[in-house]
């Protein structure tokens, strides 16, 4: 089924619209069942406040003042009697629903004198006018007797003010409901619509800066997050196009050598059967290290992708280290390069992923041999503690400058200035180390300073 999508403005409109109808059906429902019994109690709270100011001047020369200004005040009715029934004094304030003397419903009168009650509340009920009266009867002191009464049916005059009051009101928060829909929904979709716009334009790869005008904290998170976001494309953006320009290139040399050698080989060498083997050797070496290359841009993606799961396993560090070094015989007996393995124990075992352990290892190695001094000296330390084991590989090079340090294990970050050919591997070694240390959740870095050689570590934490 097709979902009508609606605006921010539309939406926010629609809730402001909703809210105003669930306050004002709120006041509605109060104004018809709640006004009148409201009404009620507060009458009677003020007749209870009236009959504590009667008792506590009933002795007091100014009573008949107090009394005709508390039944002003409280709008009720206020009357003194004698036990024989006879009126002492009435108050001046005549309201709607006061009893007169010759009212038949004077009956409490008789009742309450007769109970004798210190005091007594009566509800009288003129259904002529469809009136109602609370009477509050009490005792007074020397056989005295006053009588408070009020009208609990609310005139006609105070309903028809209040509800001409809440049509006004009704009239009045639907238009502020309005203008504050409007302000508000301008307020928060302006930046959301200006950033939308802008990661319209970040797809098209421009690669601008997102703004926000507004104080509201989930729209600044947001725009920090788009920021991050492309600033994070960008780098994907460069790395992809330093990969592509130093991938052709590392292609390109070996195919041009590839090509040369075949062209030498068969037009040069053609009776030269000793010089058409060395044509072919070499060829074989760049067909190495083009399959070499391929390979390490295969892993570098798998692992990048999380393509490859983690294939666990019990096995020695040691001797794992040692059967990569053998790989290296050529180099110890041609260029005079010196592999020092130092351990602390004869037999490390570890649980992990041995054929990705493997490429680490082989991809440290062959940054140190490309980079260690004129010594040509590797020093590889395996040592074990009681939590952990530490692995370095050492060597004696010009190091590492400390700003270029967190960019290391990025592709090809070597050789952004001047493009390098390695003696062993392919410029992704590092990124691939980076990758595969990180999936097994182990820690690595690099010590290193300026002609003092590097130091590229990473430990495992011994699962107990």
């Amino acid at each position: 089924m097709w979902k009508i999508k609606n605006s921010l403005n539309n939406e926010i409109l629609k809730y402001f619209i909703l809210f105003s109808i669930y306050i004002l059906s709120f006041l509605w429902l109060f104004e018809s069942i709640f006004f009148k019994s409201l009404y009620k109690a507060q009458r009677i709270n003020d007749i209870e406040y009236v009959s504590k100011t009667i008792i506590k001047n009933q002795f007091n020369p100014n009573f008949q003042d107090i009394i005709n200004k508390s039944a002003l005040d409280s709008s009720v009715c206020i009357e003194i009697n004698d036990k024989n029934y006879s009126t002492l004094f009435n108050s001046s304030y005549y309201g709607k629903g006061c009893s007169k003397a010759n009212d038949s419903t004077l009956k409490y009168k008789f009742d309450f004198i007769r109970s004798k009650k210190k005091n007594q509340t009566y509800e009288i009920e003129n259904k002529k006018e469809g009136l109602k009266t609370i009477v509050y009867a009490i005792k007074l002191q020397n056989e005295k007797y006053a009588y408070i009464s009020s009208s609990i049916s609310p005139s006609s005059g105070i309903e028809t003010l209040i509800r001409n009051q809440l049509i006004i009101m009704t009239i009045i928060i639907i238009i502020l409901s309005f203008i504050l829909a409007y302000y508000i929904s301008n307020k928060i979709s302006h930046p959301i619509k200006k950033m939308n716009e802008d990661a319209k334009s970040l797809a098209k790869g421009k690669y601008i800066d997102f703004t926000n005008d507004s104080k509201i904290l989930e729209l600044e998170e947001l725009k920090d997050s788009l920021n991050y976001a492309k600033d994070e494309l960008r780098k994907t953006e460069e790395y992809r196009k330093d990969l592509m320009a130093n991938v052709s290139h590392d292609l390109k040399t070996p195919l041009t050598m590839i090509k040369a050698y075949a062209e030498m080989s068969t037009d040069l060498h053609a009776n030269n059967k000793k010089k058409q083997k060395e044509d072919v050797n070499i060829i074989i070496s760049e067909v190495d290290r083009l399959t070499l290359l391929v390979n390490d841009i295969l892993t570098l993606s798998k692992i990048q992708s999380n393509i490859e799961t983690l294939n666990k396993e019990e096995f020695d560090l040691i001797e794992l280290t040692k059967d990569i070094i053998k790989n290296y015989s050529l180099l110890e007996e041609t260029e005079n390069y010196k592999f020092i393995i130092n351990h602390n124990k004869d037999k490390i075992l570890i649980n992990a992923d041995k054929q990705k352990i493997n490429q680490v290892l082989y991809n440290l190695i062959n940054n140190a041999i490309n980079y260690t001094g004129e010594d040509n000296i590797v020093k590889i330390n395996i040592n074990e503690d009681k939590e952990t084991i530490k692995v370095e590989i050492i060597d004696t090079g010009k190091g590492i400058k400390k700003e270029d340090i967190p960019f290391i294990w990025d592709k090809y970050y070597k050789n952004k200035k001047e493009h390098k050919r390695n003696k062993i591997g392919t410029g992704l070694g590092l990124s691939i180390v980076k990758n595969i240390l990180t999936v097994h959740n182990y820690e690595f870095g690099v010590n290193s300073k300026k002609n003092e050689g590097s130091n590229f570590y990473f430990i495992i934490k011994k699962e107990l």
